[in-house]
């Protein structure tokens, strides 16, 4: 294998070495300091949005763009564009009001777009360590040398240690654009030779797994759409669900869910510990579990409609395995039905009351019984559960308990129903960009790569989920982190995952692909500045925008700022140096590349628009010709026709498969909860409700929620946001009282991995016994190591779960402190 050494790609005028170093500002901000050549000033920065409104503006044209983030919908944008700079950002003025071709309005944070382009955290020109890995310190390098960089690191890592050595992060700070997502990364890593791969994401990692055994999916089974709902339901459950700030964007579910509640009536149960925005628009009802204690919740729920007959005995009968004792798989002792474990026939000889599940939840017993009525009397109800439930530590258990309601009532596979899964949706039909196939079978979990990085060769498929081969050979050497901040944000432990990272002689090569200058960035050994969609050329399909499917046109607007490149321009300079660059781009350019995908979505779907079309109009909406979104249907209509892939064909309470592993997998450094079940028992876990009664160094539980202000990391250091949506701490009344702290005090959460430093918000609005930290601030240490910026995983736990090996990042203990002045 061999490195070319080309000519110089790019190098716009720019000094080939200035020393840079980049030191943490306050709010997690970062500032620039050379000491050679200055890079140039940041066009439009001065330009106040504001003030443009309040005048005519010249402009020398509009194009159409998106905010391609992972928010769960995309958001169409119209760039005016002066002199080659973008000063005004327009939302959709295409739609209507109406349910399938409503307007996108885009939310504050995609309206902020040209603070994110112009934001002095911009990364300006390829980077190259310098100082310490984790300092900061780097210094300027030509685009030929980071290239030549690369293919050598790359090359050197597959001759010495094999391919499964090399390992692409998983990120989603650019997502559902058609090219962009991939950035062609996945593409080049796959003509090498492939690289070791993952199962999951950070999203959905336990749901997205246990649903194999409970539906036989492999991934999550979505319930019906909240279109199918305002039609039909005459109830709908949202369960750890929270639209109204999670899918706020014009073309989510915000608005569909307001259609439900607003112009069809349909009455709406909450459940979830923090009065969500949710809650507060949404909700006739609002329920507040502890964390980590639905499946007790569920099992309560399920003893009262047992014991006053209100289950769907006929459903139960026909469509699930597990129920009673009556339709257990042969070989399985008696005792072991979901009936048995709820009435307290089963091995724990515990019954499942709605005492019981109250002393477990807190929420009253009355309650329980009230709300397990009206769902198995109320008619159809879609039972949606959002992912919250499911990223505890016991998150499988609680995202199949929510499975097993929906079952329980006779819901599912029907108008105005559900299955208990999220809101329904009509997925896209565009083409994606060709990543083909990776040639490494072996996939270590999402969240499991910080483990592949310390202890490698010692990963098991019994013992840490590996999968494709029964052990991995090697550990991470070579790491790729495109588009993501999971190196110093969206992963656990913060502190421990920086630990590991600073050892060079574990991984021994990390390259981030990024267009600001993150905690993450910092971390790298290389750094290659990606531009905005922007500045380049892309269309942007929906994704969890219910029965309206959408694609945006997303033509590139202005030139690349400063010495940033394209991702896929990257990939192609990167592979002419590997000798695989006529494999890799296959004679297209970015922009061919776009034209060629969307003639291939148009072979299937003629009735798409034409490209020069979609570039004139934005953005082109249709719908599923089958109508509103009925997960199942075929199976509720024929089950033995249309059987389930699961090992009876039929919905699983009790799986099969996971009683089967209950006996072959393995835990040798278990800790509470650390277990599987076959059924979706209520599991005391290590951090959870009940030690958060007896750990007095650390009472109170703390969970992340999605906040209006960010998409995960993305658009956490902009200052309109910032002050639009400042980072704060929810803490009850009460707790807040018992502790001296008052609303917007300066406080201090911490436990044995880390210190956040935050205002609190002192409110009624969340549990007692419960804090709340808005997930995905920067994270900014101050000379202590106290965090300033109020990242949530400062604090989080880099345990796995036990079945899918992923984050349970809710599960979570500490104490907060005033901090005196």
């Amino acid at each position: 294998m061999t490195v070319e050494t080309a000519p110089e790609a790019r190098a716009e005028g720019v000094p080939r070495r200035s020393f840079l170093k980049w030191s943490g500002a306050a709010g997690g901000a970062a500032a620039l300091v050379t000491t050679g050549a200055h890079l140039g000033a940041l066009p439009g920065v001065g330009v106040d949005n504001a003030v443009l409104t309040t005048g005519a503006l010249s402009v020398d044209r509009t194009t159409w763009s998106a905010c391609i983030i992972n928010c769960g919908s995309r958001c169409p944008l119209r760039l005016q564009v002066t002199d080659g700079t973008i000063v005004r950002v327009l939302p959709d003025d295409s739609g209507d009001d109406e349910l399938l071709t409503r307007q996108i309005r885009a939310c504050v944070r995609g309206r902020s777009m040209r603070q994110r382009i112009y934001n002095p955290d911009r990364l300006k020109a390829p980077l190259k360590r310098v100082g310490e890995r984790g300092s900061g310190e780097f210094e300027e390098i030509s685009w030929d040398e980071a290239f030549t960089l690369f293919a050598e690191k790359l090359t050197y890592t597959i001759e010495t240690y094999g391919n499964e050595a090399v390992y692409k992060q998983y990120g989603s700070g650019t997502w559902n654009g058609l090219l962009s997502t991939s950035g062609g990364w996945k593409r080049l890593l796959n003509l090498m030779g492939g690289c070791l791969g993952y199962y999951g994401n950070y999203s959905y990692a336990q749901i997205g797994t246990c649903t194999r055994f409970h539906y036989g999916n492999t991934d999550e089974q979505m319930s019906n759409s909240f279109e199918d709902s305002a039609a039909n339901s005459k109830l709908i459950v949202l369960w750890g669900n929270n639209p109204q700030e999670t899918r706020m964007s014009g073309g989510g579910v915000l608005f569909t869910s307001m259609w439900a509640k607003k112009k069809a009536g349909v009455k709406i149960i909450v459940i979830d510990p923090r009065q969500s925005d949710s809650v507060v628009t949404l909700a006739d009802e609002w329920l507040a579990p502890r964390p980590g204690t639905d499946a007790a919740l569920v099992a309560g729920m399920a003893h009262a409609i047992i014991s006053e007959g209100l289950q769907d005995q006929a459903f139960l009968d026909t469509y699930c395995q597990g129920f009673d004792e009556a339709h257990m798989p042969a070989g399985v002792p008696a005792g072991n039905s979901y009936r048995s474990y709820v009435l307290g026939e089963g091995p724990d000889g515990v019954a499942k009351t709605p005492e019981w599940a109250a002393g477990i939840t807190g929420v009253p017993a009355a309650s329980i019984i009230q709300v397990a009525r009206q769902i198995a009397l109320a008619g159809p109800v879609n039972i949606t559960q959002g992912w919250g439930p499911q990223r505890h530590a016991n998150g499988e258990n609680q995202a199949r308990a929510i499975y097993t309601l929906a079952a329980l009532t006779g819901n599912v596979g029907i108008p105005g129903g559900g299955t208990g899964g999220r809101e329904g949706y009509y997925w896209p039909v565009s083409e994606w960009f060709p990543d083909g196939d990776n040639p490494v079978t072996a996939k270590i979990s999402v969240f499991g790569w910080t483990d592949a990085i310390v202890r490698g060769p010692e990963l098991t498929k019994l013992k840490d989920g590996v999968r494709g081969k029964d052990k991995l050979d090697v550990g991470i050497k070579f790491m790729l982190a495109y588009a993501g901040n999971m190196l110093s944000s969206q992963h656990a432990d913060i502190n421990r995952t920086r630990e590991i990272l600073s050892d060079t002689s574990l991984c021994e090569f990390i390259v981030v692909v990024d267009n600001q200058m993150t905690a993450s960035a910092k971390m790298a050994d290389l750094i290659l500045p990606d531009t905005t969609t922007a500045e380049r050329w892309d269309m942007a399909p929906s994704e969890y925008t219910g029965d309206m499917a959408y694609v945006i046109m997303c033509e590139k607007a202005i030139e690349p700022l400063f010495n940033s490149m394209p991702s896929y321009e990257m990939c192609t300079q990167i592979a002419k140096k590997l000798g695989i660059e006529a494999e890799f781009t296959e004679g297209r350019t970015e922009e061919q590349w776009v034209r060629w995908l969307h003639e291939q979505t148009r072979a299937e779907h003629p009735d798409f628009p034409e490209f020069e079309q979609l570039r004139e109009q934005g953005v082109y909406r249709y719908t599923d010709p089958d109508g509103y979104t009925v997960p199942l249907k075929a199976f509720r209509d024929d089950p033995v026709a249309n059987p389930l892939e699961t090992p009876s064909g039929k919905i699983e309470l009790f799986s099969s498969e996971l009683w089967e592993m209950t006996s072959t997998w393995e835990f040798p450094d278990a800790g509470p909860g650390d277990k599987l079940t076959a059924l979706p028992e209520h599991v005391d876990t290590w951090e959870g409700a009940l030690e958060a009664r007896t750990n007095t160094a650390y009472p109170l539980q703390v969970i992340g929620h999605h906040f209006k202000g960010r998409t995960h990391s993305t658009y956490g250091n902009l200052a309109w946001t910032k002050e639009a949506h400042p980072q704060k701490v929810w803490i009850n009344s009460s707790d807040a009282k018992a502790r001296g702290i008052e609303n917007d005090d300066l406080v201090e959460v911490f436990n044995d991995r880390g210190r956040i430093r935050v205002p609190a918000k002192v409110t009624a609005r969340i549990l007692p016994g419960v804090m709340s930290v808005p997930q995905g601030a920067w994270f900014a240490p101050d000379k202590d190591g106290v965090d300033t910026g109020g990242a949530m995983n400062t604090l989080t736990n880099i345990h796995p779960t036990p079945l899918s090996k992923g984050n349970g990042q809710h599960t979570t203990l500490a104490q907060v402190e005033k901090v005196s002045k």
